[in-house]
């Protein structure tokens, strides 16, 4: 008899746990809280392990990436303080050449690959409780409560996971502060005077703009500030308080994302987090993707672990179908170190999205332009290069 899992969230997470269980000759079920599948989103880079953990899951195919083609013109900038736009190193040139998505893209490629997997929408767990042989799991969809066994339960549903608060505890255990806001949101159209897929970097103390331009979309926006009193931040209307945070940064640019808001169809607005936990399983319950190590948009590598985390999983079931606490045990030794080196290396990173003062604004501007200038005197990438197969969505 097929063993059944109950994967909690319908996002990236989840819907690679669930493809990875299913590889692995487990039936999961996905129960979503939101009513129906969430699809756009804001950009996305899809590092090399992310991209191979694709295509371990069988998605490739339906993944459709958007880098910008440089041969056509496309350009990162940043603005100064003067207003002066001069060349820059994009988030998509970092090494390892990220593929540019959406984040509905990723999703849309999962949900392709789900054909077949019982989603059930509006549907939220509200007790765990966990037998010698199987969980027991208490759902609620509607007001109404039912109760379903299953052999093993994915928390794949986001920072604030609901499976996490109930079977691990509280949200304040694991949550790091990184006093610092992000909201996300796409384009209508690009910024005026500027190439279609260019991306624009406005970097200041404790305040920045980013704009990340597509092959074949409007640009997506970034906009990410420091605070050291994050509640407050979600008191008012979160256009007007943006609007004051970035009330000094008279820039065209700046004044374009600001009102695109306002006609923005969707944008996540939300503080910045990780995740830290000790273990990431407990029992017959496992928490995968941002429910248990958040990397946090600063790294960059949000989507990439969630694929991989998957994809692991299904793996390591495959390698011990009879004994489901080794298979944890061996999904978690091999994933650890790659998340690890990741969560630390987001706090540099944060310095290059949103500078902490003055010095490190300096200090970033002139670290930028060296990296620029030794890497303008290397080759330039050759056609058909990396560049070249991050746009068929082939694993690089």
């Amino acid at each position: 008899m097929r063993k059944r899992a109950l994967v909690v969230g319908l996002g990236i997470a989840g819907m690679s746990a669930a493809i990875g269980l299913r590889r692995a000759g487990w039936t999961p079920v996905i129960v979503e809280r939101a009513p129906e599948r969430r699809t756009g989103g804001y950009f996305i880079g899809l590092f090399p392990s992310g991209r191979q953990a694709a295509a371990d899951l069988g998605i490739v195919g339906h993944l459709h990436t958007r880098n910008p083609d440089r041969a056509t013109g496309a350009n990162s900038w940043s603005v100064d303080r003067r207003g002066r736009r001069r060349p820059a190193l994009g988030f998509l040139d970092q090494p390892g050449e990220p593929a540019a998505v959406l984040r509905g893209d990723i999703e849309a490629a999962l949900w392709e690959s789900t054909t077949g997997v019982e989603v059930r929408f509006g549907t939220t767990p509200v007790e765990i409780t966990e037998g010698p042989d199987e969980v027991q799991v208490l759902l609620e969809k509607a007001g109404a409560r039912y109760g379903e066994s299953f052999d093993l339960v994915v928390g794949a549903d986001g920072m604030r996971s609901s499976v996490r608060r109930i079977v691990f505890g509280p949200d304040q255990d694991y949550l790091t502060k990184w006093n610092a806001m992000i909201c996300a949101f796409p384009l209508k159209e690009q910024v005026p005077s500027y190439e279609a897929s260019d991306s624009i970097i406005v970097a200041r103390a404790k305040r920045a703009v980013w704009v990340f331009g597509l092959a074949d979309h409007a640009p997506t926006a970034l906009l990410t500030y420091r605070t050291t009193d994050i509640q407050e931040q979600f008191s008012g209307s979160r256009v007007q308080r943006l609007r004051s945070v970035f009330s000094g940064m008279d820039d065209p640019v700046v004044r374009h994302v600001l009102d695109s808001l306002e006609e923005a169809p969707d944008h996540l607005f939300d503080s910045v987090h990780q995740v830290r936990m000790p273990r990431w399983s407990q029992g017959r319950v496992v928490l995968v993707g941002d429910a248990a190590w958040c990397m946090n948009l600063y790294s960059g590598m949000g989507a990439t672990s969630s694929l991989r985390g998957g994809a692991a999983l299904g793996a390591a079931l495959r390698e011990h179908p009879g004994d489901l606490a080794a298979a944890l045990d061996a999904w978690e030794t091999g994933l650890r170190p790659f998340i690890t080196k990741h969560q630390r290396t987001a706090r540099l990173k944060q310095q290059m999205f949103v500078p902490s003062g003055r010095r490190a604004e300096a200090l970033r501007s002139v670290l930028l332009g060296l990296v620029r200038r030794i890497r303008g005197r290397r080759p330039a990438t050759a056609a058909g290069g990396p560049r070249a197969r991050v746009r068929s969505g082939a694993p690089g």
